[in-house]
C-alpha cells in the first residue's frame, strides 16, 4: 500500500487510518488504536497481570466455561 500510495496511505504516524484512493480522500483523524492494546499485551506477557484482572470477574469465568474453555495452567 505505501509503495503504491505513497503520501496518501503513508503518514507521519504510520498508515492512515483511512483513505480512499478511488478520489485521494485521506481521513484527518489519529487514531492510535493499536497503541493501547500493544501495551495491555506486552504488560500481559509480561505478568500476566492483565490476565488475572480480567479473570476476577464471574461473568468471565462462567462466559469461558459455557464456551468449553479450561484453566490449563497456574
Amino acid at each position: 500500500m505505501r509503495e503504491r500510495y505513497g503520501s496518501q496511505a503513508w503518514t507521519r504516524y504510520g498508515f492512515a487510518d483511512a483513505f480512499n484512493p478511488a478520489d485521494g480522500w485521506i481521513g484527518p483523524d489519529v487514531i492510535g488504536i493499536n497503541a493501547g492494546i500493544t501495551l495491555l499485551m506486552a504488560e500481559n506477557v509480561r505478568t500476566g497481570f492483565v490476565w488475572q484482572t480480567f479473570m476476577k470477574n464471574k461473568e468471565v469465568v462462567d462466559a469461558m466455561k459455557k464456551v468449553g474453555f479450561r484453566k490449563t495452567r497456574g
